[in-house]
């Protein structure tokens, strides 16, 4: 060959996928020379090839010891590339050509299709010469005939996989033909293993008739059973013995057993011993009860009595995919008619998922360190994450959905889809990436017809994968595809397989799992709703139909009843979530959310069973639903953050009903993630008060913003206006239904003071009018300014000091206490809070003015008081409640803050630790102050968030106290518990009050 002719020779090598060129060239000469076959014949469809060199290199050495049959092939351009495809991904067939060249005739001429079962059965069945299920001979012999046309059964499946323009979709297909070429194996070595048993090669202890009337069912399991099975890959069995009515009442049922089961052990050995031709996979038994310890075969009833005494979880995720696969039919069949009760019930035994979940994870741990990241099936991100998500979604629901009862994993996908139990997003990632990872252990195993999940970790080898699957163009891509797979997979797995509602679902009584309108009315109110004909109606509503949302909505209904049920008042939080979901309507992330996410369908049901303040904002804000599926959004938003969202609000408005219309739902957004929040994390008092007081501050200021660009012209912009918060809003102490106290002052900047008093009155009048909302009220309560309601309503600076200075009296003073601007002039404010320094921290207090505030807290026990209000259970104004601490602090700031600096604070917590930290207090009356007021505080909040009303009165209905009680974390059924510690702890406290205040 010239110079040119060969660099020529070497590139077409080249573009067709060979990497060896110079030994390609030489082998390929050789074949020329051997088969008398021109070298454009030879090389054509080596493309096909993922390792051309490798079948290049099969086909010199089968060439070697037989050349007909290469020549043969070569002349039949279809088989040839069917040839290259095969040897090119397969080293393992390779083998086989060598060990067998003459079965090279049997290649298909191009894709061809898949035999049937039937083709399979009755191709391999003639391999041994079965007839009346004996074969022909029961020698080795026949077992090797039988593993070769399994081979080329395998040849032609394979063929066709690989020359399919997508693998992927023929995936299910092929994986079926391949059980299906299992099954028929197993049966043709049952035929062999009854001739051996029987015939003058076996051990001659039976004869033909007695065979013949032995029954022995092979259980197909796992994949085999699912008709999901790989090219190499173990096949789990399970063995079920018998005999016929002759056969029993001859010899008893033990005989049959001991045919059964040398039946069993040939018909395995036919299959995975050791011969000539090498095994075909391994029947693996081990899945049968008790395990390698337990017997080979049993009988139908010793099986079923297994299963209902002794038999573990997982044994019935095994059985979830059993297939009658060879031998008796009526008895498989029977057996699995028998089982299928005891798997679908088994989600209800105690702990099952956490068991699932458990043997999940063992399997991960018990993977090498260094193979996990090339392990393609039982890694994390697996074929075994989407398996076993798959049959735990099945098997927690199947009692109730017979639909959803498929063996095969996207057969199972599919009816889960279609009956709402997983999204269809989720769904199909799952099937796509399940098909993926299939594909690519196919590949691997035909490489070298051995049993293999580990992704290559060379690049020649990724590349051959590529090139065998067609799922990438380089190994750096299949590589890449195969991590994008893993985290896919991972991030479902572990948000599908470990969610609360499975375990919710597991856990219910089987008679709870459907809904049956005859026996719900009972059921009912027998867990605890009031009016169970009303939750029927919105039980009807939510579930009836065939939309995919009744369908999701009947999944979940049951579990959610139950949490509802667990709940202080399940009637309401059930309508609650009806109209809840009337209003979210065909949403899709809603019930999505419910069914998939961790927890999000609990604490739904929580807060709406427990809060009325919660379930009504929900109603108007229903889209917060979405903040239960991460307790991060539940978490109180920072000041900055919501006065820039105000403060861009206003900035998209045009007029001021637009702003504050935004304003008002960003105040009430906020306050019910607060409440949700107090629900159901872990939040302190303080906490929530300070995040309440922050949201109200922000309205405030937003408010006033508006306010003044609509009523301050800009020749009047010198004016300075701002509020002063005042009590509990001073103090940053407020709670749910708090109002907010404040006062009003402006500065008149150079404007004409007729003219800046009355932009201050509009100032307020504005403030008060759209900061207003009939959902949740916002009260600017202004009756601590002074002279109280008397007074006039708004203030200039000079004013203020002017009254302070020559009329103040002691309880104006007090109220100073807690005064702190919160919005509008910020030097303003800084000039009033000096002029409150002066009032409220004296350098000495007046004797006569600490008289005066006793005898005014004296004066509001006694006035003050609703008309037939229980004195003990009034939480601000009763013995030792919010106000004996409030005035004891207060008094003790207005004494001693001049000479303490600590003192000079707004809170209260804060300004009795002062007092600790200064000798003016004990530890311990401080404990039993403090213990009072955090819990006067949480009560009245717990008071509206259940009611959604304000109160200031402890209840004395149980319902409601065991209602309040639940929101403060009490055990269910502790009404007595609540009230006894609320009583005993203000008794301890107004002890001290005495003692401090008065003495």
């Amino acid at each position: 060959m010239a110079m040119n002719e060969r660099s020529t020779a070497l590139t077409d090598l080249a573009r067709r996928g060979f990497t060896r060129l110079a030994d390609a060239d030489a082998l390929f000469a050789e074949l020329e020379e051997c088969l008398g076959i021109d070298r454009a014949m030879l090389v054509a469809h080596a493309e096909a090839a993922a390792d051309p060199n490798g079948a290049l290199d099969a086909f010199a050495r089968i060439a070697r010891r037989d050349t007909a049959p290469v020549r043969a092939l070569f002349q039949r351009p279809g088989s040839a590339r069917a040839a290259w495809a095969l040897l090119g991904a397969s080293t393992g067939f390779g083998e086989f050509f060598l060990r067998h060249p003459a079965e090279l005739e049997h290649l298909p001429a191009g894709p061809g299709t898949l035999p049937t079962a039937d083709e399979l059965r009755a191709s391999l069945l003639h391999s041994v010469g079965a007839d009346d299920g004996f074969a022909a001979q029961g020698d080795d012999a026949a077992w090797v005939s039988l593993r070769v046309r399994y081979r080329r059964m395998l040849a032609r499946i394979a063929v066709f996989d690989l020359l399919s323009p997508d693998p992927e979709e023929v995936l299910a297909a092929v994986a079926a033909a391949l059980a299906d070429a299992a099954g028929a194996a197993l049966e043709a070595s049952l035929c062999v293993a009854r001739t051996r048993v029987s015939g003058p090669t076996g051990p001659g202890l039976f004869t033909r008739e007695h065979v013949a009337a032995t029954q022995l069912a092979i259980i197909g399991m796992g994949k085999a059973g699912a008709r999901e099975l790989n090219y190499v890959s173990d096949v789990d069995v399970i063995f079920v013995g018998g005999g016929d009515e002759g056969l029993l009442a001859e010899f008893g049922e033990n005989r049959a057993l001991d045919i059964a089961t040398r039946l069993a052990v040939l018909t395995m050995r036919g299959i995975s011993s050791v011969e000539i031709e090498p095994p075909l996979w391994e029947v693996d038994a081990n899945l049968r009860p008790e395990g390698t310890q337990g017997a080979l075969v049993r009988t139908l009833d010793s099986h079923l009595a297994y299963y209902d005494r002794w038999a573990k979880s997982w044994e019935f995720q095994a059985l979830l995919k059993a297939r009658p696969l060879a031998g008796d039919p009526d008895l498989g069949a029977r057996y699995v008619a028998a089982v299928q009760p005891k798997i679908w019930t088994s989600a209800a035994r105690e702990n099952f998922v956490d068991s699932v979940q458990r043997m999940r994870e063992r399997v991960t741990e018990h993977i090498p360190a260094e193979d996990v990241p090339y392990q393609l099936k039982l890694g994390p991100g697996g074929i075994r994450d989407i398996e076993f998500t798959v049959q735990l979604l099945q098997l927690v629901h199947g009692l109730a959905d017979e639909a959803i009862r498929q063996r095969g994993t996207l057969d199972a996908l599919e009816a889960l889809v279609a009956e709402g139990y997983i999204a269809r997003a989720d769904a199909a990632v799952f099937a796509r990436d399940y098909r993926v990872l299939r594909v690519l252990e196919h590949r691997l195993q035909l490489r070298g017809l051995s049993r293999t999940h580990l992704m290559p970790r060379t690049p020649e080898g990724l590349r051959e994968l590529a090139r065998a699957s067609h799922l990438a163009d380089t190994g750096e891509g299949v590589w890449k595809l195969w991590e994008s797979v893993k985290r896919e997979v991972r991030e479902i797995h572990v948000r599908l397989f470990y969610k609360p509602l499975l375990s919710a679902v597991a856990a219910l009584p089987a008679e709870e799992q459907t809904l049956s309108m005859a026996q719900a009315h009972d059921r009912l109110a027998a867990i605890g709703f009031q009016d169970p004909a009303g939750a029927l109606r919105h039980i009807g509503a939510l579930t009836s139909g065939l939309s995919r949302k009744a369908s999701i909505q009947r999944h979940l209904m049951p579990v959610m009843l139950r949490w509802f049920a667990d709940g202080v008042d399940p009637d309401y939080g059930l309508l609650a979530f009806r109209r809840i979901s009337e209003r979210l309507g065909d949403t899709p992330w809603f019930l999505r959310m419910l069914r998939d996410s961790s927890g999000a369908a609990e604490r739904l049901t929580r807060v709406l069973s427990g809060s009325r303040y919660v379930g009504e904002l929900m109603e108007w804000i229903p889209e917060s639903v979405a903040w239960l599926d991460s307790g991060e959004q539940l978490r109180p938003r920072a000041g900055v953050v919501l006065e820039e969202e105000a403060r861009a609000i206003q900035s998209r408005h045009a007029t001021i009903e637009d702003a504050m219309r935004a304003v008002r739902a960003l105040r009430r957004r906020e306050l019910l993630r607060l409440a949700m929040a107090s629900m159901l994390e872990d939040l302190t008092i303080e906490q929530i008060a300070h995040a309440l007081t922050t949201v109200t501050e922000v309205t405030i200021q937003a408010t006033l913003r508006a306010v003044r660009r609509e009523v301050v012209p800009p020749e009047d912009a010198d004016l300075d206006f701002s509020v002063i918060a005042m009590g509990r809003f001073g103090g940053a102490e407020l709670g749910f239904g708090s109002d907010a106290d404040v006062l009003y002052v402006y500065r008149a900047n150079g404007v004409d003071p007729q003219r800046a008093h009355e932009l201050a009155l509009k100032l307020v009048a504005g403030l008060r009018a759209h900061s207003e909302d009939n959902r949740v009220p916002l009260d600017l309560d202004a009756d601590l300014r002074p002279e109280g309601r008397n007074g006039p309503l708004v203030r200039s600076l000079e004013a203020y000091e002017e009254y302070y200075r020559r009329w103040s009296v002691s309880w104006e003073a007090q109220a100073l206490l807690r005064a702190r601007g919160v919005a509008g002039s910020v030097k303003l404010i800084e000039a009033f809070t000096k002029v409150a320094d002066q009032v409220r921290y004296p350098q000495s207090a007046d004797p006569q003015a600490v008289r005066e505030i006793k005898r005014i807290k004296a004066r509001v026990e006694n006035e003050r008081l609703p008309q037939g209000a229980d004195r003990s259970r009034h939480l601000k104004l009763g013995p030792g409640s919010l106000s004996d601490v409030e005035w004891l602090v207060q008094l003790l700031q207005f004494e001693h803050a001049h000479a303490v600096p600590g003192l000079r604070t707004t809170s209260t917590m804060a300004a009795l630790q002062a007092a600790v930290e200064a000798g003016l207090v004990t530890d311990a009356a401080a404990e039993r102050l403090a213990e009072a007021w955090r819990l006067s505080s949480r009560l009245r909040s717990a008071n509206t968030l259940l009611s959604g009303q304000t109160s200031d009165i402890l209840p004395t209905d149980r319902r409601r106290l065991d209602g309040i009680g639940r929101l403060l974390e009490y055990p269910p059924r502790s009404a007595t518990r609540v009230e006894e510690d609320y009583l005993g702890t203000a008794r301890r406290a107004r002890r001290v009050f005495e003692a401090l205040f008065y003495g």
